[in-house]
């Protein structure tokens, strides 16, 4: 009796094996500690994500020391690392990278500074480190740029504004160092500090004059400024007085796209995250209505991530509120950020030649109200990638996940791997 012999169905060629393409999506600062407000939990165990579960349901998980066990990651060290530039050797300071995330460009030899607008009362005590949260401040930072003058020092320098109350300062001549103290008291109530050099030599004791007559030329600008006035007659605080912390030199980074062989873009409001892609040499994609806080247009940024992967092999896109949250100690409010974006990732789920990686930076705890050691929990999904038992996106449902626990270097090459762009080791 004849036999049909039964042929497998033709590839289908329309659903990639091997993805191409990688999406790294940062939470910034969404990992907690347990909550009392939420009943022990944390912020991402008790929002409902029904979008980040799904992501995380189809992928493989596991949980992330950003820098290493025990060390608690500034933004900055963080990404640099998720971007596999191993901040123990690029790393110098935030400044320089914050003053590229405005616009400067820094020239290695460089020093920049990450400032804050903040406000001092008639006698000199700081009220408020961030001047209410003002945001629109390029008037007050023209007016600086345009005031001071440091040309006794033989010093040039560049002054622009941040996202809401932040800004950057780079200085640039001979005989500066970056080894010199902030004049931000890092609490209410008491006066800035004086900035001082950090170790002894000629070159430190200099920087150190320059910064102080720089905060005291501005002072007197912000003073009498228009901006302020208004403030004042609406019984907000003034933004009267610049803090200046973060000093580093710029160095030299290797470009992305020289180092990996993708090119890529970043997609953020954050000055910190816009400075570090342009440091590595990846552009930075405007967003109308992104602005770093709970407020923030994230429907525009997952569609000008999807558009930049139309062209682009990776894209960094970092969303900022739950950090927002975390250092204001608000726990329901960072839940409730948790479940105000989840639908709005819903578009990720249609990614079929895409390693999509989802993590934070870093945890920021309520409790204590800024960052922590704590691992952040990280999912990867995407054509070939392993799945894992894990269903939930959150720090101790990731923490059981195959991923098991790595470091913030070792992620990018997982995913160069799963898109097939990493290199044999050995014969």
């Amino acid at each position: 009796m004849h036999q049909e012999t039964i042929l497998p169905p033709p590839p289908n060629h329309s659903i990639p094996m091997t993805a191409c393409k990688i999406l790294l999506l940062v939470l910034d600062g969404i990992s907690d500690r347990p909550c009392p407000s939420l009943g022990g939990a944390t912020p991402l165990t008790a929002a409902k994500k029904p979008v980040l579960d799904k992501l995380a349901a189809e992928g493989i998980c596991g949980i992330m020391d950003t820098i290493a066990p025990g060390v608690r990651p500034g933004s900055d060290t963080a990404h640099l690392a998720l971007l596999g530039y191993d901040p123990y050797t690029y790393y110098t300071g935030r400044g320089p990278l914050e003053c590229e995330g405005t616009g400067i460009h820094m020239e290695p030899g460089m020093i920049g500074f990450r400032c804050n607008y903040a406000t001092i009362d008639p006698q000199g005590r700081v009220t408020d480190r961030r001047a209410g949260r003002i945001h629109d401040t390029d008037a007050l930072s023209q007016a600086i740029q345009d005031g001071v003058d440091l040309s006794k020092f033989g010093v040039e320098f560049v002054f622009r504004s941040g996202a809401g109350h932040r800004a950057a300062l780079a200085l640039k001549g001979e005989g500066l160092s970056h080894c010199v103290s902030s004049n931000d008291p890092k609490k209410d109530g008491v006066a800035p500090l004086t900035v001082k050099a950090l170790r002894a030599g000629e070159k430190e004791d200099r920087t150190a004059a320059v910064c102080n007559e720089f905060v005291a030329q501005s002072k007197k600008i912000l003073f009498d400024h228009p901006v302020n006035k208004e403030r004042l007659e609406k019984g907000l605080g003034p933004a009267n007085i610049v803090l200046m912390r973060g000093a580093g030199e710029m160095g030299i980074f290797e470009p992305f796209a020289t180092k990996y062989g993708l090119n890529g873009s970043v997609i953020s409001a954050a000055s910190l995250i816009t400075g570090i892609g342009r440091a590595v040499s990846l552009p930075h994609i405007e967003v109308e209505g992104a602005t770093g806080s709970q407020n923030s247009n994230v429907t525009g940024k997952i569609a000008a991530a999807m558009n930049e992967l139309r062209t682009k092999d990776f894209v960094l896109m970092n969303i900022k509120g739950a950090d927002e949250s975390g250092h204001d100690g608000l726990s329901e409010q960072k839940k409730a950020f948790i479940e105000k974006i989840d639908p709005l990732l819903e578009p990720l789920l249609g990614l079929t030649d895409t390693i999509i990686i989802i993590t934070g930076d870093h945890s920021t705890p309520c409790c204590i109200k800024d960052h922590s050691a704590d691992p952040v929990p990280v999912l990867i999904r995407g054509d070939g990638v392993r799945m894992d038992d894990v269903v939930r996106y959150d720090e101790c449902s990731c923490a059981k996940g195959g991923l098991l626990r790595i470091r913030g270097v070792d992620l990018l090459p997982i995913a160069l791997d799963l898109i097939n762009r990493s290199h044999k080791f050995g014969a």
